[in-house]
């Protein structure tokens, strides 16, 4: 192994920032033999499984705050309108920037609705029984802007 090599791997522990910022001079100047092709391909996989993770997050947070707004409409606040409306700008851009996100989102919706419900449930104090089984909402009306349940 070429000490440049080696010098980039503990970059890589030691300052992250700098191995990013590195490995990007050495792709522009073309400079590949000096590139840790192993650790970059982590790198660009775990980008994609954390754009997974960030959609699904936003995603969940929507499902509860709309399951409170039905189900505890006395307590219905502007903090919640707010959650929504920021997570659904965030479920948009990400749709935006990866359109592919689109069929995934369609693939979690059921397991997040299963998710939205155990948490709105511990933020309620409601029984899991207070909340339908199957997701009183489609996909489209919980990443629609006006959508609020009555």
């Amino acid at each position: 192994m070429s000490s440049l090599k080696a010098h980039s791997q503990t970059l890589y522990d030691t300052d992250y920032l700098q191995w990013i910022e590195t490995t990007v001079e050495k792709l522009q100047s073309h400079d590949y033999a000096n590139v840790d092709w192993e650790k970059l391909i982590e790198e660009i996989a775990d980008v994609g499984r954390s754009e997974r993770r960030s959609l699904k997050s936003n995603l969940i947070v929507i499902l509860v705050h709309l399951l409170k707004c039905q189900f505890q409409p006395e307590k219905r606040s502007g903090s919640w309108e707010g959650s929504i409306i920021e997570h659904r700008r965030r479920v948009k851009e990400a749709l935006d920037d990866s359109p592919s996100l689109k069929s995934y989102l369609e693939n979690i919706f059921i397991e997040c609705y299963a998710q939205a419900v155990k948490q709105a449930k511990a933020e309620t104090g409601l029984s899991v029984e207070s909340f339908p089984v199957v997701c009183p909402y489609q996909l489209l009306e919980v990443t629609n802007d006006e959508f609020l349940p009555q």
